[in-house]
């Protein structure tokens, strides 16, 4: 996940704001259990892709986080012997025992590997819209030489990847056979060595090992600022009034128990207007 300046609004946020967002999205995700409001939380994510123009990155991610997500509902299907419901019966096997497989483990392994995928969308989003560079301007102002350390990791991350690329493909022009993986990791981190030198020595020259605390300039928040803010504001609010008052009235154990009546429904439409609201304002986005 790359991030890229889009003209929306979550990118003109600065990204302390749109960082909370993405955040606070993810926790309210985990806050969930019933399948209906899990499935409108991902939905709610793709839109805000969407709104965001970063669809193409996130979807990828949630189609990547697909298969763990059906290790977790297979797992927990194999591994919880709660549930009255028992779909099928496949004897003792050594060290798990009696292996009985019920409708209710099974159902809350898909419920646990749903609300992975939310989280998996939520964290994709925040790679692809919530610019890095800001982000550890902003933590620098806590720690200089953390944040300096971070942001020339993130730099350097990409930098050896291309030049990993490069060697195989010109690997690839030679004759012989090309050379093992593990000799291109040895000249990868031999580049690696020449460069951490190299970036040392240039922040040595322009005074980085001396430099202080940063003088902190302000700067004003902007109407997204505010926007993005408050809808992470709101989401915490319904997602701890939800969990705290047991709105969703989802049970998985000893049956299943997961309404689908008006009030669902409207938890769903309410976290969907609290999380996509901000998307509507346009204005000062930069075509």
């Amino acid at each position: 996940m790359i991030y890229r300046r889009r003209a929306s609004p979550l990118h003109a946020a600065r990204a302390a704001a749109a960082s909370l967002y993405c955040v606070v999205l993810a926790s309210v995700a985990l806050s969930f259990e019933h399948p209906l409001l899990l499935l409108a939380l991902l939905a709610i994510v793709v839109a805000a892709a969407a709104g965001a123009k970063v669809t193409g990155p996130v979807v990828r991610a949630i189609a990547l986080g697909v298969p763990f997500a059906l290790v977790i509902a297979l797992v927990n299907a194999l591994v919880v012997r709660d549930g009255l419901t028992v779909i099928a019966r496949l004897g003792t096997v050594p060290v798990l025992g009696v292996l009985d497989i019920t409708g209710e483990a099974t159902a809350y392994g898909g419920v646990l590997g749903l609300r992975a995928l939310v989280v998996i969308g939520c964290f994709a989003l925040h790679s692809a819209a919530v610019d890095p560079d800001d982000l550890l301007r902003a933590a620098r102002r806590v720690s200089f030489r953390s944040a300096l350390t971070a942001a020339l990791a993130t730099r350097l991350v990409p930098v050896l990847a291309r030049d990993a690329r490069r060697l195989h493909e010109a690997q690839r022009c030679l004759a012989r056979p090309p050379a093992s993986r593990a000799t291109v990791v040895r000249a990868v981190a031999a580049g690696a060595l020449d460069r951490a030198v190299d970036v040392a020595a240039t922040l040595e020259v322009r005074g980085y090992g001396g430099a202080g605390r940063p003088a902190r300039r302000r700067r004003p928040w902007s109407r997204h600022d505010w926007a993005f803010a408050a809808s992470a504001a709101a989401l915490a609010a319904v997602g701890t009034a939800a969990w705290v008052g047991d709105w969703e009235r989802f049970a998985a154990y000893p049956l299943l128990s997961a309404p689908l009546d008006g009030a669902r429904l409207l938890l769903a439409a309410l976290l969907a207007v609290c999380a996509l609201l901000p998307f509507a304002d346009r204005r000062g986005i930069e075509p």
